[in-house]
């Protein structure tokens, strides 16, 4: 009995080192994944070296991309959870030589924590990710925020400045007001002008209008020129006998403007001598009134006696 005894307690005895030993190994592990992710967590938080471990890169025309070339825009938002399924042989032949021989139990655990590892630092990528996005764009709308200061500045100062120049132009239009009126009255008296040069214009037409009747009668009239001219030219003959009946008109012309002159002078004699006459007349005619009243007055007298 005490032999059995003995035994129970030593395969018990047995049993708990194995499960310590079990114990132990996977405290080991678990330290070993720990101070794993403790050092990258440290890596990642320098800038530089978060970049250089995610393997980030600056590109011109996309900007940070990862190292897969994805833009991180898009990859940040999306952890890939399909590398977590089974570790590699690589990772199994570490794991049992830094920690000793591993039976079936070990395995499932490791490969369960080694899965939580690999999830927890890549779940540390994606944010690191984010927060390299993040800084990027808040570097990004610090700069548009900055911008947009300056600019609001420079318009400010461009409003000051129009300001200033619209004040300029109301005391410039108050100025000009007077040359505004000066150049309306200007423009009513060239309209009025214009009316005028229209009214001449209508008449310069009309007169046009005539002197081209006249131009057109004076053509018809020379045309009866040349006509005449023709006929001349064809009746030069006859034309030579009206010319001496001419010279003999003129002779006679002569001989009656002599004759004319005679009577002329006859004429003045009669006249001067039809003024004496008359002078005479009216002596005479004096001479009987006074006769006619003397013999008033003696029938008068004498019917008185």
């Amino acid at each position: 009995m005490e032999r059995s005894q003995s035994r129970e307690d030593a395969l018990q005895e047995n049993d708990a080192k194995k499960e310590l030993g079990v114990l132990w190994r996977r405290v080991k592990t678990a330290a070993t994944f720990l101070t794993y992710l403790k050092s990258k967590a440290r890596i990642m938080a320098v800038p530089h070296m978060a970049h250089t471990f995610c393997g980030i890169k600056q590109l011109d025309n996309m900007g940070l991309v990862d190292k897969n070339g994805v833009p991180l825009s898009v990859s940040s938002r999306n952890v890939d959870l399909s590398s977590f399924d089974s570790p590699d042989a690589e990772t199994w032949t570490a794991l049992g030589s830094h920690h000793g021989s591993l039976d079936e139990d070990d395995l499932v655990y490791t490969s369960q924590l080694l899965k939580s590892v690999q999830m927890v630092g890549d779940v540390m990528e994606s944010l690191v990710k984010r927060v390299i996005v993040a800084e990027s764009e808040t570097a990004i709308e610090k700069v548009k925020v900055t911008v947009g200061q300056e600019e609001i500045i420079r318009k400010t100062l461009q409003i000051e400045n129009m300001s200033l120049k619209l004040e300029e132009m109301e005391q410039l239009a108050l100025g000009t007001n007077c040359i505004l009126n000066e150049m309306r009255q200007r423009v009513e008296d060239l309209v009025e002008e214009t009316s005028r040069q229209r009214e001449r214009a209508a008449e310069n037409e009309q007169e046009l209008c005539r002197v081209k009747q006249d131009f057109e009668s004076l053509k018809t009239y020379v045309s009866s020129l040349i006509n005449v001219r023709e006929t001349l030219l064809s009746s030069e003959k006859q034309f030579q006998t009206i010319e001496r009946l001419f010279e003999r008109l003129v002779v006679k012309t002569s001989q009656l403007e002599s004759e004319k002159i005679q009577k002329e002078v006859e004429v003045q004699k009669h006249m001067e001598e039809n003024v004496r006459l008359t002078a005479l007349l009216d002596k005479k005619e004096a001479q009987l009134v006074a006769m006619n009243e003397q013999c008033k007055v003696m029938a008068l007298n004498a019917s008185n006696i």
